[in-house]
């Protein structure tokens, strides 16, 4: 099964915005063909972004959506990440590159030029970042 770890931003592409270059990752989340990895802290990012005013969604749908997240992630303690040798500038994005570095090999999908700009050193640690929805053959 294929580990992955996906940004905030690539979740609200799955779970809000239901955007169709990313519907395959999401029906395969839900079929189980991917391991995908959560934290506490990427789950409170991710519900403190998803109430913003930004996406009109009221309590009701924030905690559907959070809940169908939560459900479908592999909870690991923030506690017992490994620290990546990869600083980010933005602490919300370095939890991501821990992540990924602690449960390697694995696939951290990101929109986010910050993390994006680690592809190559993280590559030689067996953590591929990459943008591309398609990444997976599913």
């Amino acid at each position: 099964m294929k580990v992955v770890v996906f940004d905030t931003n690539v979740l609200l592409d799955l779970f809000v915005f239901n955007d169709f270059r990313a519907l395959h990752l999401k029906q395969a989340l839900i079929e189980g063909q991917l391991d995908a990895l959560a934290t506490p802290n990427t789950l409170e990012e991710f519900a403190d972004v998803i109430a913003r005013p930004l996406f009109s969604l009221d309590d009701v749908q924030q905690k559907k959506i959070y809940l169908q997240w939560q459900n479908l992630a592999r909870m690991l303690d923030d506690q017992s990440l490994n620290k990546a040798p990869w600083a980010c500038n933005d602490p919300d994005d370095q939890v991501f590159l821990d992540l990924a570095y602690t449960v390697k090999p694995c696939t951290l999908i990101s929109k986010d030029n910050e993390v994006l700009r680690f592809a190559n050193k993280a590559a030689t640690e067996q953590v591929s970042i990459t943008a591309d929805y398609t990444v997976f053959d599913l």
